[in-house]
C-alpha cells in the first residue's frame, strides 16, 4: 500500500525554509516545473532529466518534501513527488508564478533542467 512521506501541515510552511529551499537552482527549477503540470501531477526525481547522481536527486527531492513544496508517496520500490500547489498558493500567493517565469525566461524546462544541473 502506497505510503505518503511526512511533510508539514500547510500552516507550518515556514518562508524562511522555503526561500532556502528554492536558493538551489535544481529544487528552484523542480518546483517551476511541477508549476506548469496540471494539478496533482506525480512525476518521479529522474524523470526530470537533471544531470545528476541519483542519490543527490533524492536528497534534493527530500529537501523539498521537508520544506512543505512537494508531496512525496512512496510505492515501495518507487517514490513519486507532487506539488502542494493549493498549499504553496495559500502560504504564499504569486511565488509559483515567479518561478514559472524564470524557467520560461531561462529557455524552458529542457534548458534549464540541464543548466540546474551544472550549477
Amino acid at each position: 500500500m502506497p505510503d505518503l512521506l511526512p511533510q508539514p501541515a500547510r500552516d507550518e510552511i515556514d518562508l524562511g525554509v522555503v526561500l532556502s529551499t528554492l536558493s538551489d537552482p535544481l529544487r528552484r527549477t523542480t518546483v517551476a516545473i511541477l508549476a506548469t503540470l496540471p494539478e496533482c501531477t506525480e512525476r518521479n526525481c529522474v524523470s526530470f532529466g537533471f544531470p545528476v547522481a541519483k542519490a543527490s536527486l533524492t536528497h534534493h527531492f527530500k529537501v523539498l518534501r521537508e520544506a512543505g513544496l512537494i508531496s512525496q508517496i512512496d510505492y515501495g520500490n518507487r517514490r513519486s513527488s507532487s506539488l502542494r500547489k493549493q498549499d504553496i498558493e495559500v502560504r504564499f500567493p504569486g511565488l509559483l508564478a515567479l518561478l514559472v517565469a524564470e524557467l520560461e525566461r531561462d529557455g524552458g524546462a529542457e534548458k534549464a533542467a540541464a543548466l540546474a544541473g551544472q550549477r
